[in-house]
């Protein structure tokens, strides 16, 4: 079931018009916030879409995941949060 939920969300997430992924790397980060942030109580879309825009807020250079970095950059995190209608 986790595999199914994390597959539907990185579609939603790569064929959102909200959504700018640029590569196989960046879908690979987005994927990664998604599954890290399952738990939440939130619809999959509005985690997709909060951490597309997380990962655009990157550096192409990041090492992070989208989790480590969003708990250094809590402006960013806000942004990301009343884009996505979360929180």
């Amino acid at each position: 079931m986790k595999s199914i939920t994390l597959a539907l969300a990185l579609g939603i997430a790569l064929f959102s018009s909200h959504a700018a992924i640029a590569n196989a790397d960046d879908a690979k980060w987005v994927a990664q916030c998604v599954s890290d942030n399952q738990a939440e109580k939130a619809a999959i879309e509005v985690i997709s879409k909060y951490c597309v825009c997380m990962n655009n807020k990157m550096s192409d250079n990041e090492t992070q995941s989208i989790t480590q970095w969003e708990r250094t950059h809590v402006t960013e995190a806000k942004a990301c949060d009343k884009v996505a209608g979360w929180r």
